[in-house]
């Protein structure tokens, strides 16, 4: 784990020192779009790339994106490998990393400061690419999405709309509560240096999850009958919380598979159409437990869960009231 200080590679954990125990979160600094007429990123078959991590939830977004707007011939990927230490994330093939297709690097940084050579702040994926200009499109995962959701779609003839109008204020409130309190709240729990921190992040964990588990009793997905960026959003952490959250995380309530709805929610979701293909177990157990060395120092990847989610979720005869 580290970052970039003015182009220069610096191994360097996470400061909690100045925000009482409380993990914080940089922000993303690459924030370009692609698309419109005068877009200086046009939707282009081949220009584009992505940087992912088979263990990032952050990345895992944008691939299951790839997935359902099927944009697999028109955007290629290179997978960093699992194990993130001193040089950060990196492309040794001998650890899982397809290696870096594009440009070759040996590091994740390099790829920052191939875009700017200054680059100052954490190295993080997912890293939207243009081949073109040889720059970083983006790389905030969230937006990263948005584009994916429509840009292309003259390319590909996709038109299923994942951030549709009409529920589109649902979806945005959706997002405020569970990035806080759920995407980034169980690495809040998991990076506190502090007990105040490590228990406020974790009440808000499971008060949000009691609160979806709820909800989705009379509703398929967050917003009712249809599938939305919202879930996509959620279920990136959700497929990662037994396996790892619950124990290296130390979110350990209960497990996921303890709750009423939220297991066959989550089911559903992975069995949708190939999105299974982008959920990689051994890329995310292996990245957690041996990469966060202040936290597991052993670096032992435990071997469980066994959980099954391809089972039936019967999720097809839940109702559709209304979507809070």
């Amino acid at each position: 784990m580290g970052l970039l200080v003015d182009g220069v590679w610096k191994n360097r954990w996470y400061d909690t020192s100045e925000s009482g125990g409380r993990f914080v979160r940089e922000d993303a600094q690459f924030r370009h779009s692609i698309g419109g007429p005068d877009s200086e990123f046009p939707a282009e078959s081949g220009r584009y790339h992505l940087y992912v991590s088979l263990a990032c939830p952050w990345a895992h977004r944008t691939l299951m994106f790839r997935s359902l707007k099927d944009l697999q011939s028109h955007i290629d990927v290179s997978v960093v490998s699992p194990i993130m230490l001193e040089n950060g994330w990196t492309f040794a093939t001998d650890e899982g990393s397809s290696g870096d297709i594009v440009q070759g690097h040996r590091y994740m940084h390099q790829v920052y400061t191939t875009a700017r050579r200054d680059y100052s702040g954490r190295v993080t994926v997912p890293v939207l690419w243009d081949k073109k200009t040889q720059s970083i499109v983006n790389n905030e995962s969230a937006e990263i999405i948005r584009m994916l959701g429509t840009a292309f779609d003259d390319l590909t003839g996709n038109r299923l709309d994942l951030y549709p109008k009409a529920l589109r204020q649902r979806i945005d409130a959706w997002n405020a509560r569970i990035y806080p309190a759920i995407n980034n709240g169980v690495y809040r729990a998991g990076f506190a240096t502090a007990q105040d921190a490590y228990e406020e992040a974790y009440d808000e964990v499971f008060a949000e999850l009691d609160r979806i588990d709820a909800h989705l009793a009379d509703n398929r997905y967050l917003c009712g009958d249809t599938l939305t960026e919202a879930d996509i959003r959620l279920f990136t952490t959700l497929i990662r919380f037994d396996a790892v959250y619950h124990g290296h995380f130390k979110c350990n309530r209960n497990r996921l598979e303890d709750f009423d709805h939220i297991p066959g929610y989550v089911r559903e979701i992975y069995q949708l159409g190939d999105l299974a293909e982008t959920v990689d177990f051994h890329h995310i157990k292996t990245h957690y437990y041996a990469s966060h060395g202040t936290i597991n120092p052993t670096g032992i990847v435990p071997g469980g869960p066994d959980i099954d989610y391809s089972r039936p979720h019967g999720r097809d005869v839940v109702g559709t009231a209304s979507a809070a």
